[in-house]
């Protein structure tokens, strides 16, 4: 693809890291067969192709509108565009881009602004925790809208405190403690069974993607520095096998760090080191199998019905190994046989920015999954976790809280 950038974008990090990546597009259109967008929608300004096309003119000195700005916001994010793409595009990296760009030149209405000023302010606070408290107490009485976003007090087990020669960090992220504290748990006592010690560094929090993906680049490498210095004492002493990551959209954050912060030189080295470290919890579960043999006691007759959250698949390019793992402790996990490569609706923010699509895509996945007949749900993503929670009485679970409660 031929590009020619207007001067304001010649010569910076941005326009050259956008030219490199249209230059790899050759606009074959197999994307569009796999976004969720473009299926529900049938425009191809709401597919890969043309948000491509609406980023290249905005590139070469176009001005973009709201309805430019609005194609690029109904994007979930959920790189399945990148799995399907022969050449390679970094769509997820180039989204991030032109939406930096579009919001710089397009203003949002005042409503607009104030509901994802609360977002990215909100969610990452150390008030997020007793404002879902307090929602929690009083969640029969909330509307259908907030109750959605609002899950039932958890019991949480206990917590772990055997020493280990085998060390992991984990980071408990900034939402999960408060909306399923129960995942952070059921991670240290699965770890702990293995052999494996978990550790956190009190001063780590948001992974970052809140405030980056809602386009104040800035406040969220700003969190993600605050993750690096919080975790470098830890990494230093070598000791650390690896940060591992329960919360799939933190996972494919924060392994990005190395790539976003490639130009910080205070911080890009440390960020790769960061970034080479960190493994999904999945990752762990070859290991995890082989030292818990004999420990597991599973429910022969549970069907269990599992989504692969896109962060998972499509972010981190990790597929089949949560299945094919606790088939070998003796679950039976499926997988829908008709799009389980489709996003959910929650990613991220999405959920409360773009409720109309949100719901749609996960009424269309439930609808797949419940062709299983599943007794459990299980996922890999505090986000999908809740979404789908909201659509179904089946439960829906994070794989680990299956894997602990089998446990003996």
């Amino acid at each position: 693809m031929q590009t020619n950038l207007a001067p304001e974008f010649k010569n910076t990090p941005d326009g050259n890291a956008a030219e490199a990546i249209l230059r790899k597009c050759v606009h074959c259109g197999f994307c569009t067969a796999t976004c969720p967008t473009y299926q529900l929608l049938g425009n191809e300004l709401d597919g890969p192709r043309g948000r491509i096309y609406l980023m290249k003119q905005v590139l070469e000195g176009m001005q973009p509108t709201r309805e430019t700005q609005l194609h690029l916001d109904r994007c979930l994010t959920c790189r399945n565009c990148e799995s399907t793409c022969p050449s390679g595009v970094d769509y997820g990296h180039l989204v991030d881009i032109g939406r930096k760009i579009v919001d710089a030149k397009v203003e949002r209405p005042a409503s607009e602004k104030a509901l994802r000023w609360a977002l990215k302010e909100g969610l990452p606070s150390p008030l997020f925790a007793p404002a879902m408290a307090m929602g929690q107490l009083v969640r029969p009485l909330l509307p259908a809208s907030l109750k959605n976003k609002v899950p039932t007090k958890q019991v949480v087990g206990s917590i772990p405190t055997r020493t280990h020669t085998r060390k992991v960090l984990m980071l408990e992220g900034c939402v999960q403690p408060s909306m399923s504290p129960n995942i952070n748990s059921a991670t240290r006592r699965v770890l702990d069974a293995a052999g494996i010690q978990t550790l956190t560094a009190p001063k780590a929090g948001c992974c970052g993607a809140v405030k980056f993906h809602l386009n104040d680049q800035d406040g969220g490498k700003a969190h993600m520095c605050i993750n690096i210095d919080a975790w470098w004492p830890l990494v230093e002493t070598g000791h650390i096998e690896a940060i591992v990551m329960n919360a799939s959209g933190c996972g494919v954050t924060v392994k990005e760090y190395g790539h976003i912060l490639q130009d910080d030189p205070q911080y890009a080295e440390k960020a790769k080191r960061i970034s080479d470290l960190t493994k999904d919890l999945s990752e762990l579960l070859p290991d995890l199998v082989d030292k818990l043999q004999g420990k597991v006691n599973v429910k022969a007759a549970q069907q269990v019905a599992f989504h692969p959250p896109c962060t998972l698949q499509h972010g981190q390019q990790l597929r089949g190994g949560v299945e094919q793992h606790l088939g070998a402790l003796g679950f039976k996990i499926n997988v829908a046989s008709c799009e389980a490569h489709l996003c959910c609706g929650s990613a991220g923010t999405y959920s409360v920015l773009q409720p109309e699509i949100a719901y749609k895509l996960r009424d269309r996945k439930l609808g797949n999954l419940s062709d299983m007949n599943p007794e459990v749900i299980v996922s890999a993503n505090i986000g999908c976790i809740t979404h789908l929670q909201s659509g179904t009485p089946t439960p829906v679970k994070h794989w680990v809280e299956l894997l602990d409660a089998a446990l003996s």
